[in-house]
């Protein structure tokens, strides 16, 4: 797999394939409000993670259609982990999310103030120019907007970093959208795997294009989970994910859209172990050995013993060597350096051959 090309920085992290993966905490459709937000802001820093991440825009304005249904499953019982499939407006389930400008200001204070980057997904120019004011990180866009160019055009001009998500786009979507960026000065993108459904379906997660994408861009990957659990996560960053968006809520149980895919508090640091552990049990392309590996080695390896007593003067064949442990005389390979060759003095049975012993 070629690697990124490229890293990019934010809120002085690293992300590209020499960084260790980012962690963004997704809170934009958990969160019950700005109280609410600070609490998963709280339990993301405290969990490890890079930054949150929050959707900024206006309900009303956004969608047209009151009517418009959108469909999601809620978690009905944790312990059986049955679930319920549940058909309501999405203005409704957006109006949920919605806080005034002053209470995102006051929130994006927090996250400061905690040490937290403070992502945001926006949906109009208004929301670019104020997430730009207020100090946000680093700007998403939508997998619905993937083909709205003109809008991608004016984020990508803040000089911010864009995260462009793709659920449900085609290579060549992503390549217009990535190409529109570009043409703005802009290169500091991050482009997210992102398969479709609340959760997803095994069968639309499709891991291995994460690597095509890296390729064909030149950009680091994100895999912006849907699923229950983390195992997506650690497959996804076992096959070259750059950055792992995971959704967090405050209860799985909320009947409300993505809560019953999300982590909630007391899971979010065992999340962020099992990946910083999964990362050093991957390495790096190199084999390389450790002081301690070495020694083990020697300890399991064999070297050359005489299989008999012999006089000096005796050449050395095949049947009067034997192999013994520990591996820190003559090595196996080295048998054929010592074949037909005289012993300088007599040797016992099961003693270690050495290179002085040879004539």
């Amino acid at each position: 797999m070629r690697e990124c090309g490229h890293s990019i920085q934010i809120n002085g992290n690293f992300v590209g394939d020499s960084a260790p993966c980012f962690i963004t905490f997704e809170a934009g459709p958990t969160h019950q409000g700005l109280q609410s937000a600070k609490r998963l802001a709280k339990y993301a820093k405290e969990a490890g993670g890079n930054a949150i991440k929050f959707q900024v825009f206006d309900p009303l304005r956004l969608v047209a259609d009151p009517t418009l249904p959108f469909t999601y499953q809620v978690l009905v019982d944790a312990a059986t982990g049955q679930m319920e499939t549940v058909t309501e407006p999405l203005r409704d389930i957006l109006l949920r999310r919605r806080m005034s400008m002053e209470e995102w200001r006051e929130l994006k204070c927090y996250c400061d103030d905690i040490g937290l980057a403070f992502f945001a997904t926006a949906c109009f120019h208004d929301d670019v120019d104020f997430l730009v004011e207020i100090g946000c990180q680093s700007i998403k866009i939508a997998s619905a907007d993937v083909n709205h160019l003109p809008f991608i055009r004016y984020a990508a001009r803040t000089g911010l970093c864009i995260q462009l998500d793709t659920g449900m786009a085609s290579l060549g979507e992503i390549e217009s959208a990535v190409d529109a960026i570009r043409e703005e000065g802009n290169n500091n993108i991050v482009i997210h795997h992102c398969p479709s459904g609340y959760p997803a379906h095994l069968e639309s997660i499709n891991l291995r294009v994460i690597p095509t994408i890296k390729q064909v861009f030149g950009c680091p990957v994100a895999f912006s989970d849907h699923s229950v659990g983390w195992d997506m996560d650690i497959a996804a960053l076992t096959i070259g994910a750059n950055m792992l968006e995971k959704t967090i809520t405050e209860d799985r149980t909320i009947r409300s859209a993505e809560h019953v895919m999300s982590l909630e508090p007391q899971d979010m640091q065992r999340f962020i172990q099992v990946v910083r552990e999964m990362e050093v049990a991957l390495g790096n392309s190199r084999r390389t050995l450790s002081d301690e590996e070495r020694k083990k080695r020697n300890a399991i390896r064999r070297s050359l013993h005489v299989a008999r007593d012999l006089p000096a003067g005796h050449v050395l064949t095949e049947a009067d060597i034997d192999y013994r442990r520990p591996g820190t005389g003559i090595t196996p390979d080295r048998l054929p350096e010592v074949l037909s060759r005289p012993l300088m003095a007599k040797k016992s049975a099961g003693q270690r051959l050495e290179w002085d012993d040879l004539g």
